[in-house]
């Protein structure tokens, strides 16, 4: 029988993607459940029920049911870690404490918490909001050794109640404070390197001995061959003599507030250096009660109500101080010393060379159990996730064959989970040339980069059997107030618009003339130059070429310092509007350096009769929430900042509405920004708006961005509509892609 080829569009035989869910979907799920039975089926343990009854603060039934499926997971089903993928501002903080206090009552004594910097005291806050009688350190400060070299001696110390302690991410990372062991002994061919032990003289990989300066000089800290003895001992930090410690202790009573040079020197030569040194080391809450010899408080009730809040994020150390928290946790302390490891905004360890990234793999090396939290687990890459699960599950990982190389290396394996689970294009590239001897040739080459996109092989595998999801609307009721998200086109005027265009072909040709030479020098120049122009048009701009210094085009500026852009005068309608509803707006501009918009939007909303305030860098990160509470208490209306700021932990619900005034290339932090405000707590309709000019890359831009969302969405819990979106087979970074349309129109 011959057969007959139908066209897949008109055919009766063709039905699309969503019918075909809609009439198989349960039959698809029954078989799916039947082949990968559920973890956690919605029935919880009796016992963690009651714990989590017996907390402090009540979760919500979507946040309990996350803490069942963990606990399910790590304690039925053995698995050694969980990964809650929970949507900005959904609780993960109290889903993490939650299940700390669940393991807790299993044996699960001692929680360790990796959090940002900026968020240690808000982890205390909260755990002691939460857990009845819990303990919190704070591995945050200087006396951090000496927090943990006091853990050591108490490990055979029974406890009451559960103990959490949080360390700071760039306290823990890890360092090089060491010093060498080995022995010196002289030859009559030179100096070398002997074991401190058994005298075995130190040889490289020929067996040659070793030159003790070029020991001193190997990144790896190796062992002695034949004993086995360490080569290289940590440097025991040194004590304060009695000088530096009245030194130190000075420096720090004038951190305090209300305490200048005059008030410090009088207490301590009121109550000696020894005295404050303890107690602001062991507990600063008396110190603020702190009283004379007749029984009177030295503080009034308004300084003690200025230095309990600042105290709050404040450690103080005196002598203490060496080798980092994770080096010594990894060298000291026994295995298993803490039950419990909580990677908070666990994305943030995703890079496998960074030193963070590496300390937090040795501190998950070193727990029980591994819990990681994240809003935004994959940002569109699939060597995102890689190194973060080799860190997590890495008996899962090497199981499937991803292992180091013998030298430790993981790139090797890091491109092998690329090619089964990412996105990778081979680019050939095919060159003719003369210069052959006996006929003209053609030369091939290729190249492999890697492109966002992670498929549905990998999302089974290395995803859901670890993957807790929360969404906000699963919390359900009227917890939270509707969201909206706008895009906005705003059209340049004639003047701008002409002097875009002309800029814009100009560094097209001369994008297009070097990437023919396969000359990239000036991609990155062209993509920020036509991305900020818009926005900065009220300064001249004069792109030069990054090697040559030729200059490549100049534009004069298109606004004085008293005219409103397009831009702003939108911006500042918006900013009108939502006054006059009794809203606070959030603007973010990614222009905060040298092209800094910030002070310029200040000046303008202020003149249109706003209360302005710009969160800057210079704010320390961990001072960043009560700064904002101050600029609250001033009755501000706008609030300015890079969405790089505030992109994680800090609860803005004050400000409902957030402007972008330009997007940026990060995904994580655009998904982590927009959702500032859209939190539990928040009482009014959140308003997300994104700007862009009109017929520029601004818009592109956000429309790439838009698509890379769409791919890290695959690894959260949604399903885009098209398995073809999950791949993304044509995409690149997004600067790439930018340049490929730039280039092809």
């Amino acid at each position: 029988m011959q057969g007959e080829l139908l066209d897949a569009e008109s055919s009766p035989l063709t039905m699309s993607l969503q019918d075909f869910v809609a009439e198989c979907g349960d039959d698809l799920l029954d078989s799916l459940n039947r082949a990968n039975p559920p973890v956690y089926t919605g029935r919880p343990q009796a016992h963690r029920q009651l714990i989590l009854a017996s907390l402090k603060r009540q979760l919500f039934p979507a946040q309990a049911d996350v803490v069942h499926a963990v606990s399910e997971l790590l304690i039925a089903r053995g698995e050694r870690a969980a990964i809650v993928n929970g949507e900005m501002g959904c609780g993960k903080t109290t889903v993490g404490i939650a299940t700390a206090a669940v393991l807790n009552a299993e044996g699960y004594r001692r929680t360790l918490v990796l959090s940002p910097p900026h968020l240690v005291y808000k982890w205390r806050r909260e755990i002691q909001e939460t857990v009845a009688g819990a303990r919190v350190w704070v591995l945050n400060g200087p006396d951090t050794l000496v927090k943990l070299m006091k853990l050591r001696e108490q490990l055979n110390v029974p406890t009451q109640g559960p103990e959490f302690f949080v360390l700071g991410r760039v306290r823990m990372r890890m360092g090089f404070h060491w010093k060498p062991a080995f022995t010196r002994h002289r030859t009559p061919h030179g100096d070398v390197g002997a074991c401190p032990d058994c005298g075995q003289v130190i040889t490289d990989l020929d067996g040659e001995p070793i030159n003790p300066l070029d020991l001193e000089a190997e990144e790896q800290r190796r062992k002695c061959g034949q004993c086995g003895s360490a080569l290289w001992s940590l440097i025991r930090p040194k004590g304060l003599s009695a000088s530096d410690q009245s030194s130190a202790v000075q420096k720090a009573l004038t951190r305090i507030p209300t305490i200048g040079q005059v008030t410090a020197q009088k207490l301590m030569k009121r109550f000696g250096d020894g005295f404050l040194a303890s107690m602001l080391g062991d507990n600063i809450h008396e110190f603020i009660n702190l009283m004379d010899g007749n029984g009177e408080l030295v503080f009034s009730d308004r300084q003690a109500h200025r230095m309990e809040r600042a105290m709050a994020n404040m450690e103080f150390g005196f002598g203490e101080g060496g080798y980092q928290p994770s080096e010594y946790i990894k060298r000291y302390l026994p295995q298993g010393t803490f039950d419990l490891l909580i990677a908070d905004e666990a994305h943030e360890y995703k890079n496998g060379g960074s030193a963070q990234g590496q300390a937090m793999g040795v501190l998950a090396a070193k727990a029980r159990k591994c819990v990681l939290l994240t809003g935004t687990l994959m940002g569109g890459y699939g060597d995102d996730l890689f190194h973060l699960l080799f860190r997590a599950l890495p008996g899962r990982m090497i199981e499937d064959g991803y292992r180091p190389t013998k030298s430790g290396s993981m790139t090797s394996a890091a491109m092998a989970f690329m090619r089964d689970h990412g996105v990778l294009k081979d680019i050939y590239s095919e060159s003719k040339s003369t210069a052959h001897k006996t006929a003209k040739g053609s030369k091939v080459s290729v190249r492999t980069v890697k492109a966002p996109g992670f498929g549905p092989k990998g999302v089974l595998r290395c995803i859901l059997p670890f993957t807790v999801f929360l969404k906000l609307k699963d919390i359900g009721g009227n917890v939270l107030p509707p969201y909206d998200e706008e895009f906005r086109e705003v059209a340049m005027e004639a003047d701008q618009a002409t002097a875009y265009r002309g800029l814009s072909s100009r560094l097209t040709q001369e994008l297009k003339q070097a990437l023919a030479r396969r000359d990239t020098t000036l991609l990155g120049v062209v993509l920020n130059v036509l991305l900020a122009w818009p926005d900065c048009c009220f300064r001249s701009e004069t792109v030069v070429h990054p090697r040559t210094r030729n200059t490549l085009a100049f534009v004069p500026a298109q606004f004085n310092e008293f005219e409103i852009t397009p831009k702003e005068r939108e911006l500042i309608d918006v900013c009108k509007q939502e006054k006059a509803e009794g809203r606070k707006t959030l603007v973010y501009s990614v222009y905060t350096g040298t092209r800094d918009t910030t002070s310029r939007l200040k000046v303008l909303l202020e003149q249109e009769g706003f209360k302005v305030a710009v969160l800057r860098a210079s704010v320390d990160a961990s001072r960043r929430e009560d700064w904002i509470a101050e600029q609250l208490d001033r009755g501000i209306d706008v609030l300015i900042t890079n969405p790089e700021l505030v992109k994680t932990g800090l609860d803005l619900l004050e400000f409902p509405t957030i402007v972008f005034m330009q997007s940026g290339y990060n995904v994580y932090s655009l998904q982590q920004a927009a959702r500032r405000s859209w939190r539990i707590g928040q009482k009014q309709p959140v308003r997300v708006i994104y700007l862009g000019y009109a017929n520029s890359s601004q818009m592109t831009c956000l429309g790439l961005m838009a698509r890379k969302i769409m791919v890290s969405q695959s690894t959260s819990g949604d399903v885009p509509e098209s398995g073809l979106d999950v791949l993304n087979q044509d995409g690149d970074s997004v600067e790439v892609a930018l340049a490929r349309q730039l280039v092809a129109a």
